[in-house]
């Protein structure tokens, strides 16, 4: 029996330098992961500062009395579950909603230095937001 000694190759294309080149050029690469959400946010950012208490003194005596009650009335406003240790959550998923610069970690330290001037801007700023038609 003899054996052959040319490579069998069964299936398998080849193609030349410029061939593979052409192939390659034809190819278009996704080069961007597609968005989530039906509706992208277009930059913006608060409507008060953090320190702006004064603006609204009802808001500013709920959170320095009564800030889990500030809490609770944010989360209901934004459609959300009140539960401790939320904040975080609930800040950072209004600030990119509304396309507001910041990260969580800026989230963390606000809420972490002054928790109740924080509560006190997101409930302004959504106050804010809905007077104007925006919420």
């Amino acid at each position: 029996m003899a054996i052959s000694s040319a490579p069998c190759y069964t299936g398998v294309a080849f193609y030349s330098g410029s061939a593979l080149l052409n192939l390659a050029l034809k190819m278009n690469p996704v080069v961007a992961q597609p968005g989530y959400g039906a509706r992208g946010a277009t930059a913006s950012s608060w409507q008060t500062d953090v320190f702006d208490c004064c603006d609204d003194l009802g808001v500013c005596l709920c959170g320095t009395f009564f800030p889990l009650c500030l809490s609770c009335q944010i989360a209901s406003d934004m459609d959300e579950c009140c539960l401790c240790g939320g904040s975080v959550a609930m800040r950072t998923l209004y600030r990119t909603r509304y396309g507001i610069p910041g990260s969580i970690c800026d989230d963390y330290l606000c809420l972490m230095c002054c928790p109740n001037c924080t509560l006190c801007q997101l409930k302004r700023d959504i106050d804010k937001r809905r007077a104007m038609n925006a919420f």
